[in-house]
């Protein structure tokens, strides 16, 4: 895959980038001339995507749920952009047959995660105009009740990014910030199991339940999306939140 010449090179940290969405996004920016940092704990996966992508990707194995993990490459790469896109697989079944330990996974990991990296965001400030992109789900508007606290946990993640782009206008910080909330797909593997467990609950095949979403959500578009999300510099001071699906990106009021 070759770079774009037109744009200067940039950097930018994804989280969760070894695979799905994460690895799609990591390839749009490169297309765009962004040299990307992709933090995932699967070296394997990572290793795979270097070879794929070339010296434009560096991968990095970390946990990313880890506070010192932020804050380190922060402050060593000085991204101008971060995708926060790690998350668990949630637990599957109904709220009755969860433990607290299996209900939380999503509040553990994902929500975690985009704690520590907004508040590092915030605290070893990313430059004036630089972007954090906070991935959330469709699941924190119309619920997941075969997800255990999924919803909850991705909810959360977008109140998070509202609060941080408050704290950077009060701070004169410049960071702007956006949420993305990704409609359910079978083109993931956290989503196909998904379809298939709703599919179930409804009584009707997984071909049936997937014709109701199309047009599908394929990583690529949601790295095309993102990567596009990233060039657009309007309503700078204001905290963003876009609904995605087959058909792009459709912002929320």
């Amino acid at each position: 895959m070759t770079s774009s010449s037109q744009q200067p090179v940039t950097t930018a940290v994804v989280t969760g980038a070894s695979r799905g969405f994460g690895a799609a996004i990591a390839a749009a920016l490169i297309d765009r001339g962004h040299r990307v940092v992709g933090v995932a704990r699967t070296a394997e996966a990572l290793a795979d995507l270097r070879r794929e992508l070339g010296p434009m990707f560096v991968p990095v194995v970390a946990d990313a749920t880890d506070a010192e993990t932020a804050r380190t490459l922060i402050e060593q790469h000085q991204p101008t952009l971060l995708v926060l896109n790690a998350g668990a697989t949630p637990a599957a079944g109904p709220v009755h047959e969860q433990s607290w330990e299996s209900f939380s996974r999503n509040w553990q990991v994902d929500t975690q995660h985009a704690f520590h990296w907004i508040r590092a965001a915030l605290r070893h400030p990313l430059a004036p105009d630089s972007l954090v992109v906070a991935m959330s789900s469709g699941a924190a508007l119309r619920g997941s009740p075969l997800s255990g606290g999924y919803a909850g946990a991705k909810a959360m993640i977008r109140f998070l990014a509202a609060y941080a782009a408050d704290e950077s206008r009060r701070a004169a910080l410049g960071i702007r910030f956006a949420t993305v909330l990704p409609q359910i797909t079978p083109a993931t593997e956290l989503g196909a199991a998904g379809v298939a467990a709703y599919a179930q609950r409804q009584g009707i095949d997984t071909a049936t339940f997937t014709t109701a979403l199309e047009p599908l959500l394929t990583p690529a578009i949601v790295g095309a999306e993102i990567a596009r999300l990233c060039e657009d510099t309007d309503n700078r001071d204001q905290p963003r939140a876009y609904e995605l699906n087959g058909r792009g990106l459709h912002a929320l009021a």
